[in-house]
């Protein structure tokens, strides 16, 4: 059970090794790119290239849809990306069902753990695969790797390595649970807590800067939602305003008087004042217009007046 291209790997994984996959469920088409053309998941069209059954089901709690999957008669449910379960779901197969996680669990639990990592300015991550229980991502653990992560290291390229990591992860794990050798550990016994970092669903409003945080903070932040959602402000140049996404940046440690979201331009460069030092955007997309490098969008750039981004 999976949706988006972080799911593919580990599908692919499954095949490679020999495990017969009865099916793949994932969500029913819908409309995407700039034509609104119908297309189906990256999931689906990964199945249906190795001829593997696709369920699309629209309502995971139809009686129906229960009874279909009671069908394939399967050992095991694997979910990597997907909506979260109901337990007529979930408690049908008689080895239960695994999930995997993109967060060393009990860390970032939620829909953006990758996001979040990030933005919080963690030097370490990693993927969990856990038995699904009713709460979201509170199951028992089956096991964990761990990985670095570069200091300007995207939200983009982390996911790229998450995904082939955790698709290993998830071979490793399935192996074990065939074999009957990996011991489920409950997540309170990792250190689950009421102050534990979460990993919400982002909203637009989340990924607006806040330009009176850290030059530091703010690298994180951009780093984190670049380049999907998108780190965005808004420019305001002498009352008219439009909105801008920056997606590279670059944090200077330096002291200045300047407002919070002054724009200077230092050396044919795009820098911005943050609460404590300074920001240099490297790549921005202007509202309306298509991704570019800063050094192009200043030489197109001519001001009247101070620039505020806010």
């Amino acid at each position: 059970m999976g949706t988006p291209s972080f799911a593919v790997p580990s599908l692919e994984i499954l095949i490679e090794k020999g495990y017969p996959l009865l099916a793949v469920v994932t969500t029913p088409d819908k409309p995407s790119g700039r034509g609104l053309k119908v297309a189906g998941s990256e999931v689906k069209k990964a199945a249906l290239a190795r001829n593997i059954p696709v369920l699309q089901p629209s309502n995971l709690k139809d009686d129906h849809f229960a009874e279909s999957l009671r069908a394939y008669q399967a050992g095991l449910f694997v979910v990597v990306a997907f909506r979260m379960l109901p337990k007529k779901i979930w408690s049908i197969p008689p080895m239960g069902t695994i999930n995997l996680h993109a967060s060393l669990l009990p860390l970032y639990r939620g829909a953006a753990p990758i996001n979040h990592a990030i933005i919080n300015g963690e030097k370490i991550t990693g993927v969990t695969t856990f038995l699904i229980e009713k709460d979201i991502d509170t199951g028992n653990v089956l096991l964990q790797e761990s990985t670095a992560i570069g200091d300007d290291e995207t939200a983009g390229q982390l996911h790229n390595r998450l995904m082939k990591i955790g698709a290993r992860l998830l071979l490793e794990t399935v192996d074990g649970m065939t074999a009957g050798t990996i011991n489920p550990v409950p997540q309170h016994t990792l250190g689950a807590g009421a102050d534990l970092p979460v990993a919400p669903k982002l909203t637009r409003s989340d990924c607006r800067i806040s330009w009176d945080q850290s030059a530091a903070r703010i690298h994180d932040f951009v780093r984190g939602l670049s380049p999907y959602p998108g780190a965005w402000t808004v420019v305001d140049m002498r009352g008219r305003k439009s909105h801008l996404k920056i997606f590279s940046t670059e944090a200077l440690s330096a002291e200045h008087s300047h407002k919070p979201g002054e724009m200077l331009q230092i050396d044919q460069t795009l820098a911005v004042a943050a609460g404590d030092g300074i920001i240099i955007v490297k790549c921005l997309q202007p509202e309306g217009r298509r991704r570019m490098a800063a050094d192009e969008f200043i030489k197109g750039f001519r001001p009247e007046g101070p620039v505020q981004f806010v």
